[in-house]
């Protein structure tokens, strides 16, 4: 019996969705897509996963778009036109609506690398490697890495990664602002897990919104950001009690107590 490409685990509230085609270094084929897209959606639209961590198995997070549907199994265009088309992962995961976590565990290159960025928190595992190679390849970013990369780490940065097609270290891209923190392999999940259970300690609604009121406003200006966040905190003010308030602000005490022992 086939593996299944597309492994997902929902345990205390957190999917961690796994892509499992360590053979070919976790490359996006069509089925894989179709497969992320689906799982992300059914995600959405369930109450049970707060948070979701997106790894690989293998030695490669993932190595971007399948280089043999990329060039046509017959060398046709039709097969790399539909290589590129449907299924856009990148669109999914930040559709969702719930904080996505990315577990680096090794090579994020090209596709794999917008994938990665795809998500609201990364965490490195020491050894991981980045490289954008759009432009040694001969093909052009769609999945939005030519503009959230300057954004991220600066512009003379992203155009050093993305025009030389060079290989950067997870201690590199960390100094870079590109990941959160880096982590030794074998804690890679555990610290993942830590952090979406933090994560599910906050208010649920309001960490949606926030994120929400977040990616918006980084698309806009600056002006029209700060406009995003009064609206939401006008909407958000009206709908909470007094009472409500209050408890929750006993249970940030009371954890910040906690955590100073």
């Amino acid at each position: 019996m086939a593996e299944d490409i597309l492994l997902v685990d929902d345990a205390d509230g957190i999917a961690t969705v796994t892509l499992n085609r360590p053979q070919a270094m976790n490359a996006l084929s069509r089925a894989l897509r179709t497969a992320l897209v689906a799982a992300f959606a059914r995600i959405r639209d369930g109450a049970a996963v707060g948070v979701i961590i997106l790894t690989s198995t293998g030695s490669a997070f993932c190595a971007g778009l399948d280089r043999k549907e990329l060039g046509g199994e017959g060398g046709t265009a039709a097969g790399a036109e539909s290589a590129v088309a449907g299924a856009d992962v990148v669109t999914a995961v930040q559709a969702c609506g719930k904080p996505v976590i990315g577990a680096i565990n090794g090579f994020a290159i090209t596709g794999g690398f917008e994938l990665a960025l795809a998500c609201d928190v990364l965490v490195a595992a020491r050894g991981a490697r980045f490289a954008d190679t759009h432009a040694r390849v001969g093909i052009m970013p769609g999945w939005g890495l030519s503009q959230k990369l300057s954004r991220t780490i600066g512009i003379f940065r992203a155009k050093e990664l993305s025009l030389t097609g060079n290989y950067l270290g997870a201690e590199q891209v960390a100094d870079w602002g590109l990941v959160n923190r880096v982590v030794e392999p074998d804690a890679l999940l555990a610290t993942c897990r830590g952090l979406a259970a933090d994560m599910l300690s906050c208010e649920p609604a309001v960490m949606r919104a926030y994120k929400r009121v977040i990616d918006a406003g980084y698309a806009e200006s600056f002006a029209g950001g700060l406009a995003i966040e009064r609206e939401a905190a006008r909407t958000h003010a009206a709908s909470i009690t007094p009472e409500h308030l209050a408890a929750r602000r006993a249970g940030v005490q009371a954890r910040g107590r906690a955590q100073a022992k």
